[in-house]
Protein backbone atom coordinates (compact mmCIF):
# COMPACT_ATOMS: atom_id res chain seq x y z
CA UNK A 1 0.00 0.00 0.00
CA UNK A 2 1.30 3.23 -1.29
CA UNK A 3 2.25 5.66 1.88
CA UNK A 4 0.31 8.49 0.16
CA UNK A 5 -2.98 8.63 -0.51
CA UNK A 6 -5.10 11.06 -3.53
CA UNK A 7 -8.15 11.90 -2.07
CA UNK A 8 -10.80 14.63 -3.69
CA UNK A 9 -13.89 16.21 -2.33
CA UNK A 10 -16.33 17.15 -4.77
CA UNK A 11 -18.90 19.90 -3.79
CA UNK A 12 -21.77 21.83 -5.25
CA UNK A 13 -19.90 24.67 -6.38
CA UNK A 14 -15.90 23.73 -6.34
CA UNK A 15 -13.40 20.19 -5.85
CA UNK A 16 -10.43 19.62 -2.98
CA UNK A 17 -7.96 17.55 -3.51
CA UNK A 18 -4.87 16.87 -1.98
CA UNK A 19 -2.49 14.09 -1.04
CA UNK A 20 -2.96 12.12 2.05
CA UNK A 21 -0.30 10.99 3.99
CA UNK A 22 -1.24 7.51 5.65
CA UNK A 23 1.44 6.71 7.84
CA UNK A 24 0.96 10.82 10.01
CA UNK A 25 -3.12 10.46 8.98
CA UNK A 26 -2.68 14.41 7.48
CA UNK A 27 -2.55 16.08 4.59
CA UNK A 28 0.59 16.40 3.05
CA UNK A 29 2.05 19.89 3.18
CA UNK A 30 1.30 22.13 -0.24
CA UNK A 31 -0.12 19.60 -1.89
CA UNK A 32 -4.04 21.09 -1.64
CA UNK A 33 -5.80 22.56 -4.21
CA UNK A 34 -9.18 24.00 -4.62
CA UNK A 35 -11.06 24.56 -7.47
CA UNK A 36 -14.22 26.47 -8.18
CA UNK A 37 -16.85 25.97 -10.74
CA UNK A 38 -20.67 26.86 -11.72
CA UNK A 39 -23.14 24.39 -9.99
CA UNK A 40 -24.43 24.66 -13.92
CA UNK A 41 -21.98 24.01 -15.95
CA UNK A 42 -21.35 21.94 -18.85
CA UNK A 43 -20.02 18.59 -18.38
CA UNK A 44 -16.67 19.56 -20.11
CA UNK A 45 -16.02 22.27 -17.24
CA UNK A 46 -17.32 20.14 -14.14
CA UNK A 47 -14.94 17.40 -15.68
CA UNK A 48 -12.24 19.41 -16.34
CA UNK A 49 -11.91 21.30 -13.11
CA UNK A 50 -12.69 17.76 -11.05
CA UNK A 51 -9.55 16.08 -13.27
CA UNK A 52 -7.36 19.44 -12.64
CA UNK A 53 -7.90 18.79 -9.28
CA UNK A 54 -7.00 15.21 -9.16
CA UNK A 55 -3.48 16.18 -10.48
CA UNK A 56 -2.52 17.24 -7.12
CA UNK A 57 -2.56 13.34 -6.43
CA UNK A 58 -0.41 12.12 -8.87
CA UNK A 59 2.22 9.55 -7.81
CA UNK A 60 -0.17 8.05 -5.28
CA UNK A 61 -1.20 4.03 -5.71
CA UNK A 62 -5.05 4.90 -4.70
CA UNK A 63 -7.33 7.46 -5.02
CA UNK A 64 -10.67 8.36 -2.32
CA UNK A 65 -13.20 10.37 -3.54
CA UNK A 66 -16.45 11.88 -1.45
CA UNK A 67 -18.89 12.84 -3.09
CA UNK A 68 -22.80 13.89 -2.38
CA UNK A 69 -25.39 11.68 -3.49
CA UNK A 70 -27.30 10.67 -5.38
CA UNK A 71 -24.52 8.90 -6.91
CA UNK A 72 -23.43 4.91 -7.46
CA UNK A 73 -20.55 4.65 -5.20
CA UNK A 74 -20.25 1.25 -6.17
CA UNK A 75 -19.84 1.80 -9.79
CA UNK A 76 -18.43 5.00 -9.49
CA UNK A 77 -21.13 6.66 -12.20
CA UNK A 78 -22.92 10.18 -11.62
CA UNK A 79 -26.29 9.82 -11.48
CA UNK A 80 -27.26 13.01 -9.17
CA UNK A 81 -30.62 14.69 -10.77
CA UNK A 82 -33.11 17.11 -9.75
CA UNK A 83 -30.90 19.17 -7.04
CA UNK A 84 -29.70 21.80 -9.02
CA UNK A 85 -26.07 20.86 -8.85
CA UNK A 86 -22.97 18.95 -11.14
CA UNK A 87 -26.42 17.60 -12.98
CA UNK A 88 -24.35 17.84 -16.42
CA UNK A 89 -22.08 14.83 -14.75
CA UNK A 90 -25.31 12.59 -15.06
CA UNK A 91 -24.01 9.17 -16.46
CA UNK A 92 -20.06 10.04 -16.28
CA UNK A 93 -17.92 7.36 -15.19
CA UNK A 94 -15.40 9.11 -12.77
CA UNK A 95 -13.71 6.27 -11.56
CA UNK A 96 -12.82 5.60 -15.69
CA UNK A 97 -12.05 9.17 -15.82
CA UNK A 98 -9.89 9.25 -12.72
CA UNK A 99 -8.32 6.44 -12.94
CA UNK A 100 -7.33 7.32 -16.41
CA UNK A 101 -6.02 10.75 -14.97
CA UNK A 102 -3.77 9.59 -12.28
CA UNK A 103 -2.24 6.25 -13.93
CA UNK A 104 -4.27 3.86 -11.69
CA UNK A 105 -5.14 0.63 -13.53
CA UNK A 106 -7.02 -1.39 -11.17
CA UNK A 107 -10.35 -0.35 -11.10
CA UNK A 108 -10.20 -1.05 -7.11
CA UNK A 109 -7.68 1.41 -6.38
CA UNK A 110 -10.86 4.24 -7.26
CA UNK A 111 -13.23 4.51 -4.53
CA UNK A 112 -15.91 6.61 -3.73
CA UNK A 113 -18.29 7.33 -0.56
CA UNK A 114 -20.65 9.78 0.43
CA UNK A 115 -19.26 13.10 1.27
CA UNK A 116 -20.93 13.80 4.99
CA UNK A 117 -19.55 10.34 5.64
CA UNK A 118 -16.20 11.33 4.20
CA UNK A 119 -16.38 14.19 7.01
CA UNK A 120 -17.07 11.95 9.95
CA UNK A 121 -14.79 8.95 8.81
CA UNK A 122 -12.15 11.69 8.79
CA UNK A 123 -12.58 13.21 11.78
CA UNK A 124 -12.88 9.48 13.46
CA UNK A 125 -9.29 8.68 12.07
CA UNK A 126 -7.59 11.82 12.97
CA UNK A 127 -9.79 14.60 14.47
CA UNK A 128 -12.40 15.06 17.12
CA UNK A 129 -14.03 11.72 17.14
CA UNK A 130 -11.05 9.80 17.06
CA UNK A 131 -10.65 6.87 19.87
CA UNK A 132 -14.77 6.97 19.42
CA UNK A 133 -16.40 4.05 19.26
CA UNK A 134 -19.82 5.08 17.93
CA UNK A 135 -20.27 8.81 17.15
CA UNK A 136 -22.29 11.43 14.49
CA UNK A 137 -21.70 13.81 12.18
CA UNK A 138 -23.73 16.65 11.11
CA UNK A 139 -22.39 19.10 7.92
CA UNK A 140 -24.53 22.62 8.27
CA UNK A 141 -24.41 24.36 5.00
CA UNK A 142 -26.55 24.81 2.35
CA UNK A 143 -28.06 21.77 3.12
CA UNK A 144 -27.83 19.19 5.82
CA UNK A 145 -25.72 16.58 5.97
CA UNK A 146 -25.09 13.93 8.41
CA UNK A 147 -23.37 10.25 9.15
CA UNK A 148 -23.31 7.46 11.90
CA UNK A 149 -20.59 5.32 12.43
CA UNK A 150 -19.81 2.57 14.53
CA UNK A 151 -16.00 1.17 15.54
CA UNK A 152 -15.13 2.66 12.21
CA UNK A 153 -17.60 1.83 10.34
CA UNK A 154 -20.66 3.53 8.77
CA UNK A 155 -23.98 2.51 9.93
CA UNK A 156 -26.95 3.55 7.56
CA UNK A 157 -29.17 1.01 7.42
CA UNK A 158 -30.45 -0.09 10.71
CA UNK A 159 -32.80 0.90 13.02
CA UNK A 160 -31.01 3.34 15.20
CA UNK A 161 -30.16 5.68 12.06
CA UNK A 162 -32.39 7.44 9.51
CA UNK A 163 -33.05 6.43 6.18
CA UNK A 164 -29.80 5.70 4.30
CA UNK A 165 -28.21 7.41 7.26
CA UNK A 166 -29.77 11.00 5.97
CA UNK A 167 -31.24 13.09 8.39
CA UNK A 168 -31.77 15.19 5.68
CA UNK A 169 -35.00 12.66 4.75
CA UNK A 170 -36.29 13.10 8.00
CA UNK A 171 -39.17 16.08 7.99
CA UNK A 172 -39.15 18.61 10.87
CA UNK A 173 -41.79 20.69 12.15
CA UNK A 174 -44.07 19.22 9.11
CA UNK A 175 -41.74 19.98 6.78
CA UNK A 176 -38.42 19.37 4.73
CA UNK A 177 -35.76 19.82 7.52
CA UNK A 178 -33.48 21.89 5.62
CA UNK A 179 -35.84 24.59 5.65
CA UNK A 180 -35.09 25.49 8.92
CA UNK A 181 -31.47 23.50 9.33
CA UNK A 182 -29.27 25.06 6.52
CA UNK A 183 -27.97 28.32 5.11
CA UNK A 184 -31.15 29.68 3.91
CA UNK A 185 -33.23 28.54 7.32
CA UNK A 186 -30.46 30.39 9.41
CA UNK A 187 -31.44 33.65 7.01
CA UNK A 188 -34.60 33.22 7.56
CA UNK A 189 -34.23 32.92 11.18
CA UNK A 190 -32.58 36.43 10.94
CA UNK A 191 -35.36 37.82 8.28
CA UNK A 192 -33.04 38.01 5.18
CA UNK A 193 -33.99 35.58 1.54
CA UNK A 194 -31.08 32.96 0.44
CA UNK A 195 -30.44 34.78 -2.76
CA UNK A 196 -29.42 38.12 -0.87
CA UNK A 197 -26.02 39.67 -0.28
CA UNK A 198 -26.20 38.79 3.72
CA UNK A 199 -24.54 35.34 4.12
CA UNK A 200 -23.69 33.82 7.39
CA UNK A 201 -20.27 34.70 7.57
CA UNK A 202 -21.64 38.37 7.70
CA UNK A 203 -24.57 37.25 10.17
CA UNK A 204 -21.56 35.99 12.23
CA UNK A 205 -19.48 39.13 12.33
CA UNK A 206 -23.24 40.89 13.04
CA UNK A 207 -23.98 38.61 16.24
CA UNK A 208 -20.01 38.88 17.56
CA UNK A 209 -20.39 43.05 17.20
CA UNK A 210 -23.66 42.16 19.47
CA UNK A 211 -26.36 42.55 17.42
CA UNK A 212 -29.10 41.39 19.26
CA UNK A 213 -30.89 40.15 16.15
CA UNK A 214 -28.61 38.20 14.59
CA UNK A 215 -27.21 36.50 18.64
CA UNK A 216 -30.80 35.53 18.67
CA UNK A 217 -30.93 34.12 14.79
CA UNK A 218 -27.86 32.01 15.75
CA UNK A 219 -29.13 31.08 19.32
CA UNK A 220 -32.61 29.60 17.52
CA UNK A 221 -30.58 27.41 15.15
CA UNK A 222 -28.84 26.30 17.69
CA UNK A 223 -31.87 24.77 19.66
CA UNK A 224 -34.17 23.78 16.39
CA UNK A 225 -30.93 21.52 15.79
CA UNK A 226 -30.96 20.49 19.18
CA UNK A 227 -34.23 19.71 19.30
CA UNK A 228 -34.28 17.76 15.86
CA UNK A 229 -31.43 15.69 16.58
CA UNK A 230 -32.36 14.68 19.79
CA UNK A 231 -34.43 11.80 19.33
CA UNK A 232 -31.59 10.09 16.86
CA UNK A 233 -29.04 10.66 19.32
CA UNK A 234 -30.63 8.82 22.03
CA UNK A 235 -31.73 6.05 19.53
CA UNK A 236 -27.91 5.40 18.32
CA UNK A 237 -26.04 6.56 21.30
CA UNK A 238 -23.20 8.11 20.42
CA UNK A 239 -20.60 9.32 22.68
CA UNK A 240 -19.45 11.88 20.56
CA UNK A 241 -21.34 14.41 17.98
CA UNK A 242 -18.93 16.56 16.13
CA UNK A 243 -20.13 19.08 13.91
CA UNK A 244 -18.71 20.36 10.29
CA UNK A 245 -19.68 22.41 7.37
CA UNK A 246 -19.41 26.28 6.44
CA UNK A 247 -21.92 27.16 9.26
CA UNK A 248 -20.03 25.01 11.97
CA UNK A 249 -17.42 28.55 11.50
CA UNK A 250 -19.98 30.25 13.91
CA UNK A 251 -19.56 27.16 16.54
CA UNK A 252 -19.18 30.28 19.08
CA UNK A 253 -22.63 31.34 18.22
CA UNK A 254 -24.66 28.01 17.97
CA UNK A 255 -22.11 25.70 20.09
CA UNK A 256 -23.26 26.82 23.05
CA UNK A 257 -26.63 26.20 22.81
CA UNK A 258 -26.46 22.80 21.44
CA UNK A 259 -23.94 21.81 24.20
CA UNK A 260 -26.71 23.04 26.99
CA UNK A 261 -29.79 21.13 25.12
CA UNK A 262 -28.00 18.13 24.28
CA UNK A 263 -25.69 17.83 27.67
CA UNK A 264 -28.02 15.39 29.50
CA UNK A 265 -28.15 13.07 26.92
CA UNK A 266 -26.98 9.73 28.34
CA UNK A 267 -23.49 8.53 27.48
CA UNK A 268 -22.73 11.44 25.11
CA UNK A 269 -19.49 12.52 26.16
CA UNK A 270 -18.35 15.36 22.99
CA UNK A 271 -20.05 18.29 21.52
CA UNK A 272 -17.78 19.89 19.70
CA UNK A 273 -16.49 21.53 16.26
CA UNK A 274 -14.54 19.72 13.51
CA UNK A 275 -10.85 19.40 14.38
CA UNK A 276 -10.41 19.66 10.36
CA UNK A 277 -12.66 21.80 9.53
CA UNK A 278 -11.66 21.54 6.24
CA UNK A 279 -9.76 18.55 5.75
CA UNK A 280 -12.08 16.08 7.30
CA UNK A 281 -13.34 15.02 4.22
CA UNK A 282 -10.21 14.25 2.63
CA UNK A 283 -9.19 12.46 5.38
CA UNK A 284 -11.80 10.60 5.67
CA UNK A 285 -11.58 9.96 1.47
CA UNK A 286 -8.14 8.46 1.92
CA UNK A 287 -9.11 6.32 5.11
CA UNK A 288 -11.61 4.87 3.04
CA UNK A 289 -8.97 4.43 0.11
CA UNK A 290 -6.98 2.23 2.17
CA UNK A 291 -9.82 -0.44 2.95
CA UNK A 292 -9.89 -3.46 1.92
Amino acid sequence: MSELVAALDIGGTHVSAARVNVESAAVEPGSGCRIPFRPDGSRSELLAAILRAATSGAGAERCGVAVPGPFDYEGGVCTIRGVGKLEALYGVDLRHELGSALGLEDENAVRFLNDADAFLLGEWWAGAACGHGRAIGLTLGTGLGSAFLEHGRIVDDRSDVPPEGSLHLVPFRGAPVEHVISRRGLLALYGLPADGEVDVADLAERARADERRAQEAFSHFGSALAEFVTPWVRSFSPTSLVVGGSIARAWDLIGPVLEAELSATPGLEVITRAQNLDDAPLLGAARFAMAT
